[in-house]
């Protein structure tokens, strides 16, 4: 939760070396013709960057040198900006492609990710003169579009590249005839004004259209909607149908939904929840804070912290912050009592485990019932009503042949999980279990999960993803840091940074809407549902790093929400039901004049 420094995923080269030689042979098999259309969008860069995206600021056409044409692509990596230029190409289901790019100048790679199959990618560390990168690759039977990509390294000179091609069979169908009607309409979340669906590809298919109860109600491009402005404990059908140039296919067989009521049942929050950390054992530059003089604003307040006897002990403790420490505390039999009067006036209160500090690593089962002991006693003495996971740092990773999220080997997921769903059915339905996992942990996990197929990235990116999973059904709350937080990929193959209303529509977006795991089309993170995902926010800037002003908080809840003031990011819907907002912390909320829950309470009402 406190500020830390941005992370990043190390590569060792000499392991990449031999990856990528094993792509490359791996990739060989079927390859496309120079027959075959190039289906890459200005590959010359004779339009300038127009149909790429680039993360770089540095990237730019240049003049010279050029491989053909006048143009060609100029970028210089920074920090920890590899100076990645991508598009997003549409292609065929099950089909073989070559990809191909000049490329001159320091570490140059070039690469395709969403393929479905293997994603591959080669390299070169040095081209004094122009020289021919080329890699093969063959779609999954579900792939629709892949991501191609040419990108420096950390801390190496400028790269050119020129006369990019991606050859292979032109996707869709017939484009004198309609699609045929889509199979598979299937409903995949419900809250009170919301239901979410999904539904097979159609090939030759542009748009899709939604039907409730008969009308349309939504046009999309993708295979996923979240139809909004419904009626709680409403029953509704709704059909799909498919749609290009030529015309409009029959619609789906129907499916009917229900709303859930104003409330989801169990969980007793409102359907629009603040969530706070509240100082509990510390102090720091925001003041402490007593129980009591929490404002009622806030609907679920986190303790902060439970920390452990030891990394592996599993053995959590807590103690609230002692006078000598914090002046103006209250005494443990006031912090109780305090405790009881906000949950008596509706409020859940929460120990949260672990922090930046707190290394939480159940390595063993038996630091696994440790955690369940120690966590229950916490629970049983101060009376709360829930768990907080707050897991950083080191505590979750991979190991290196644990690469299915949906099946997790390694002991500490496992333990973890195993855990979790102990103190679950220990406490029953009423038990509230909330998680605070920062970006690398979850949306990462779109791009890399683990150490990869090669080895050599950081085994801990997408480490949350199957905790999430195996407790989808008893998650009250998940809310992502959006902060402290390196550019992380959104679904629309773009690089989004913290700050604004951008980064938190694209991250949200990704948990309503679900995303392929390390860009693997058969391992997709299904969608949570809008009521269990809040979005977490820095109160100050001195709270942590990526601090989004109250305007762009308004813009971006007004996007997931209502499907306005989006920018240029594409929702994959509208949720009305999105739970509402995270932040680190009360104390620092109440040092920033109450920014975020002034904010909160004037947006929800």
């Amino acid at each position: 939760m406190h500020t830390r420094a941005r992370t990043r995923i190390p590569i060792l080269s000499t392991l990449l070396a031999g990856a990528l030689a094993l792509t490359g042979l791996l990739a060989a098999g079927s390859t496309a013709t120079a027959a075959d259309p190039d289906l890459a969008r200005n590959g010359g860069y004779e339009a300038g960057l127009d149909g790429w995206s680039c993360s770089a600021s540095s990237a730019v056409v240049v003049a010279t040198p050029v491989h053909g044409g006048n143009s060609a692509l100029g970028a210089t990596p920074s920090g920890q900006d590899r100076a990645q230029c991508s598009q997003l190409i549409q292609v065929e289901p099950d089909s073989s492609y070559t990809l191909s790019a000049w490329v001159q100048g320091g570490y140059v790679y070039l690469g395709a990710s969403g393929t479905g199959t293997t994603d591959v990618s080669t390299w070169t560390p040095a081209a004094a003169s122009w020289q021919q990168l080329s890699t093969t690759f063959r779609t999954g039977p579900a792939t629709t579009s892949v991501t191609v990509y040419t990108h420096g390294w950390y801390g190496q000179s400028a790269y050119f590249a020129d006369d990019l091609t991606l050859r292979g069979p032109a996707p869709g169908g017939d484009p004198d005839q309609p699609p045929t009607a889509p199979t598979g309409l299937t409903v995949v979340s419900r809250a009170a004004t919301s239901i979410g669906l999904k539904w097979q590809p159609v090939e030759g298919a542009t748009t899709y259209h939604l039907y409730r109860d008969g009308s349309r109600a939504l046009s999309v491009e993708g295979t996923s909607a979240q139809i909004g402005a419904l009626e709680p404990e409403t029953s509704y059908t709704f059909q799909v149908s498919a749609a290009n140039a030529a015309g409009e296919s029959a619609r789906s067989s129907a499916v009917t939904a229900v709303t859930t009521g104003g409330s989801p049942p169990g969980d007793g929050l409102p359907v629009h929840a603040l969530v706070g950390y509240l100082h509990s054992s510390f102090t720091n530059g925001s003041g402490y804070v007593r129980m009591s003089d929490v404002p009622d604003s806030w609907d679920v307040i986190n303790l902060a912290f439970g920390e452990p006897t030891s990394v592996t002990s599993g053995d959590i403790r807590f103690s609230p912050c002692p006078v000598a420490s914090c002046p103006n505390a209250e005494s443990p039999e006031e912090f109780k009592a305090a405790i009881r009067a906000k949950r008596a006036a509706g409020k859940k209160v929460l120990i949260s485990i672990g922090g930046q500090n707190g290394q939480v690593r159940l390595t063993t089962t038996a630091a696994r019932d440790a955690f369940v002991s120690s966590v229950s006693r916490i629970i049983d003495e101060y009376g709360l009503d829930g768990l907080d996971v707050d897991f950083e740092g080191h505590s979750l990773s991979l190991a290196t042949s644990d690469d299915d999220f949906r099946n997790p080997t390694t002991p500490v997921i496992v333990n973890l999980i195993s855990a979790l769903r102990t103190l679950k059915a220990k406490y029953g339905a009423g038990f509230v279990l909330t998680m605070a996992p920062e970006t690398f942990f979850v949306q990462l996990g779109h791009q890399f999960y683990g150490s990869g197929p090669w080895g050599g990235q950081d085994p801990r990116a997408g480490a949350y993803l199957p905790v999430i999973h195996a407790l989808r059904e008893d998650l009250t709350l998940l809310h992502v840091q959006d902060y402290n937080s390196g550019p992380i990929m959104g679904l629309d193959g773009q690089y989004h940074s913290m700050g604004g209303a951008d980064f938190h529509i694209a991250m949200t977006d990704m948990l309503l809407a679900g995303f392929p795991v390390a860009g693997n089309s058969a391992r997709v993170f299904p969608p949570l549902r809008p009521e269990q995902v809040a979005i977490g926010l820095p109160a100050t800037t001195q709270a942590g790093n990526g601090h989004t002003s109250p305007a762009e908080v308004v813009k971006a809840l007004d996007c997931l929400t209502r499907g306005a003031g989006c920018g240029s990011y594409q929702t994959h819907g509208t949720w009305p039901g999105l739970r509402g907002l995270m932040t680190w912390s009360i104390n620092w909320d109440r040092f920033g004049h109450w920014e975020i829950s002034r904010n909160f309470d004037s947006y929800f009402g």
